[in-house]
């Protein structure tokens, strides 16, 4: 971005009262300014630094930043499958939230969400490259955030079901949460929300997710690895974050909100029908407890 100030002054008569001549250093007659005894004026600093000198503290100072913000804050993710369509296109960047984690917050049902392979779930990846320049800057790059480590293994995909839920899918679906059907919109058209040869019905183990492509006949998902160590489930801990916003290409931008299914009455019921009884009654005890209590106290007041 660049910018340009122009101004001009007009000449104008002044009163002769207005202008003050102080004469001698410092005064109107002295070029080299300052305060009378040949000190330099307050208002004078001493000569700027080079542009070139202070352009290393510079880029120290936006790589600390950057790396600040990859950490804690926000970091773009390149989308390089098919297994989100239509929501997400292979070469899309999307930005992931990395700061709600960090005050204890657990992945939603209907999130887009990133996270580290739970094991086995990508295949290895390519060698890094034989030129220690490349290799270097990748390295480098990827520190602050401004590249995928050649080491990164993430995936992304929605979550459908959170701990303590029970997720099931037959046939062509619809997919069922706690036994109430979604309605998925965001399925890839054309796709159907299960594939038959893969039918399941899982309860999530606390601190896990279970998760699905939007693109179902090409995602290799939650369903896919339920031979695997936590049934196809994913850790808490393995989220990098939730994607929040498609930033790049410019023409896609787009919130990833979340679908209003996820939202419909009672479909967390089972979740919270237990707690609920569990609290009802542990509470009919002292309640009775209590109010015994205060019977006997009044009956020896009135004796």
């Amino acid at each position: 971005m660049s910018g340009h100030a122009s101004g001009h002054a007009s000449g104008s008569s002044q009163d002769p009262s207005d202008v003050v001549d102080l004469g001698g250093p410092g005064g109107p007659g002295d070029p080299a300014g300052g305060t009378g005894d040949g000190s330099p004026s307050p208002g004078q600093g001493g000569k700027q630094r080079s542009f070139w000198k202070e352009l290393p503290l510079l880029v120290v100072i936006a790589l600390v930043l950057a790396l600040i913000i990859k950490t804690f804050l926000v970091q773009a993710f390149s989308i390089p499958s098919d297994s989100m369509q239509n929501t997400l296109q292979p070469g899309d960047r999307v930005l992931v939230d990395k700061l709600t984690p960090w005050f204890g917050s657990d992945p939603s049902r209907g999130e887009v969400v990133v996270f580290h392979d739970p094991g086995g779930w990508l295949p290895e990846n390519p060698p890094a490259s034989s030129n220690p320049l490349v290799r270097g800057l990748q390295t480098g790059l990827s520190f602050v955030g401004l590249m995928p480590s050649a080491d990164e293994k993430d995936l992304i995909k929605r979550v459908i079901g959170v701990g303590g839920d029970t997720v099931e899918c037959s046939g062509t679906g619809p997919v069922k949460v706690n036994g109430k059907a979604l309605v998925e919109p965001y399925v890839h058209p054309g796709s159907t929300p299960c594939t038959p040869e893969y039918p399941f019905k899982v309860t999530v183990p606390q601190g896990r997710i279970w998760v699905m492509g939007d693109n179902r006949q090409d995602s290799l998902d939650s369903r896919f690895h339920m031979n695997t160590p936590g049934g196809g489930t994913v850790s808490d801990n393995k989220v990098v974050g939730r994607a929040i916003v498609v930033a790049w290409p410019v023409n896609r931008w787009d919130a990833l909100s979340i679908p209003s299914t996820f939202s419909q009455p009672g479909i967390s019921a089972m979740g919270v029908a237990a707690p609920t009884a569990a609290g009802l009654a542990g509470a009919v005890p002292l309640v009775l407890l209590r109010r015994r209590r205060l019977l006997a106290r009044e009956s020896r007041r009135e004796g």
